[in-house]
């Protein structure tokens, strides 16, 4: 282990994985540096040094946040079929929010929800960043209504649509304390209705 105060002797991606995890719990206004600090293992001058000031480093969060999310879509879109997909989709949703110790809602979603927590320019940010995995299931829906999947009077942004909403919704009932059979239940009646040819 390095000294405290020195720059940089930590690992950058689990300093913003724990970073993350305060602000998850705690929101943006409701966290402060020495937890930041507590948190990650370093001092403050080590903190302002690596990531700049606190909304800097909510933003670097945030950011490692969704390249995390993005690695898992990528892992999604190798799926065979869309609708395999989007099974997997919730599957992995529901274990990540029902998982021990886990904050039980979506970053992206509880932050653009809390208005006030963190001001307009971060709220913007954050749903930018819901915005791209909406985006990445529309490319999907359409490749799977031009493989005939799907069927032709389907329309890829409506479909993602819905399917977000229903993601969003099952993060605010975990975040409620909905158990994980709840979760599926709901998964499952959102999956009833896949638009079959």
């Amino acid at each position: 282990m390095g000294t405290m105060g020195r720059p940089r002797e930590f690992n950058t991606e689990q300093a913003l994985d724990k970073a993350l995890d305060v602000f998850w719990r705690n929101g943006y206004e409701g966290t402060s540096i020495s937890e930041l600090t507590h948190a990650m293992g370093i001092s403050p001058p080590s903190l302002y040094a690596a990531f700049g000031n606190k909304e800097k480093l909510f933003r670097s969060a945030l950011d490692r946040y969704a390249e995390v999310r993005k690695q898992i879509w990528t892992e999604l879109m190798s799926e065979p079929t869309a609708r395999a997909m989007m099974k997997k989709l919730f599957d992995r949703v529901i274990d990540f929010y029902a998982a021990e110790g886990n904050p039980h809602c979506c970053m992206l979603v509880k932050g653009t929800m809390t208005s006030g927590d963190c001001g307009q320019v971060l709220a913007e940010h954050m749903s930018a960043k819901r915005a791209e995995s909406e985006q990445m299931l529309v490319e999907r829906f359409t490749k799977a209504k031009a493989s005939g999947e799907l069927p032709g009077d389907i329309n890829a942004n409506d479909l993602a649509g819905y399917y977000m909403t229903v993601l969003d919704g099952m993060s605010v009932r975990a975040a409620s304390g909905a158990s994980r059979d709840e979760l599926h239940k709901v998964a499952d009646l959102a999956m009833r209705g896949w638009p079959e040819k």
